[in-house]
């Protein structure tokens, strides 16, 4: 009872709550409903990209900034083009945005594109495209360079492709493939490593497998996998180069386990349940506290605004 009154006091006073470790904490809504979007954060500010959203049941170009500080949200400049299933990062204060769908209801005409949002300026630029057109990828940023992880392309099902851009030559090249292909999977960078995690591919159901590349090595590396298989999700990194995984779903239903990895320890366990259970939603990692945004409450096309954030430590 506490929890739930110091969640509705956070929400209209638009300020988060203070509240123990291993407590999830609801905090302001999305003024849009939408699923399968793609958020980065840049200083306290995180940014809901594209999806699907709830009012047209389309795809869309919207994007919300939301004030992870003050529990607030605000619209800005739209994407130059409407998508579902992009990824999205932030490296040297701006927002990067790569792949994803441009059907209007559907998982098709995936695309190549590569965006870059100026926060300063409200702006958002055209870069070169990635080789690879595709949606459902993870994209994650390390040492001025972006790493396009995974995904699917129509015709060729899940994907085992690397690509990565260097920032400075606005170039992109090929990197070593992932040993296994999948789609719907989460990608983050941790402890100078880039993550690749879970995820899932036509006929093979959900992944549990994780896999880190090392760049300077440029070799990719089997860990101990989630104790719990899952596509459709999100993973944001967390202090002491943790990596915290969140959603997804199954047959059965969206997913509320949440999963942390010591690498130290090599060792995943469950943290406490996501309030919302949900697919196709975004997360980032602020003041020592992870905030798991947006997604679909049920499989397929479902949608909340929902904003929940869980304490983990700095």
């Amino acid at each position: 009872m506490l929890l739930a009154v110091m969640a509705v006091a956070a929400t209209l006073s638009g300020t988060p709550a203070t509240e123990a470790a291993g407590d999830w904490v609801r905090l302001r809504p999305a003024p849009a409903l939408r699923t399968e979007v793609a958020v980065a954060r840049v200083g306290r500010f995180a940014y809901v990209i594209g999806g699907f959203e709830k009012a047209s049941g389309a795809t869309t170009a919207l994007v919300e900034r939301y004030d992870l500080r003050a529990n607030r949200w605000t619209r800005v400049a739209d994407l130059p083009v409407a998508l579902n299933h992009a990824a999205a990062t932030a490296l040297g204060g701006h927002v990067y945005v790569a792949g994803g769908y441009r059907g209007r209801s559907t998982l098709d005409d995936e695309v190549g594109f590569l965006f870059r949002y100026d926060p300063g300026r409200d702006r958002w630029q055209r870069l070169p495209g990635a080789p690879t057109r595709r949606g459902a990828l993870g994209l994650a940023a390390l040492r001025g360079r972006l790493y396009a992880v995974g995904g699917a392309a129509t015709g060729r099902g899940a994907l085992r492709t690397l690509e990565v851009y260097d920032v400075s030559e606005r170039r992109w090249r090929s990197g070593p493939p992932l040993a296994v292909a999948r789609e719907h999977l989460a990608v983050t960078a941790a402890g100078g490593r880039v993550y690749a995690l879970a995820g899932r591919a036509a006929g093979k159901g959900n992944f549990s497998v994780v896999e880190a590349y090392d760049p300077g090595r440029r070799r990719w590396r089997r860990l101990p996998g989630l104790r719990r298989p899952r596509g459709g999700i999100t993973a944001t990194p967390a202090s002491r180069g943790r990596v915290v995984v969140i959603g997804g779903e199954e047959a059965a239903g969206t997913i509320a386990e949440v999963e942390l990895y010591t690498p130290r320890q090599r060792r995943w366990r469950f943290l406490a349940d996501l309030p919302t259970p949900r697919h196709g939603l975004g997360a980032t990692t602020y003041a020592g506290r992870v905030f798991a945004i947006g997604g679909g409450d049920e499989p397929g096309f479902h949608f909340t605004g929902a904003v929940e954030a869980l304490r983990v430590g700095e």
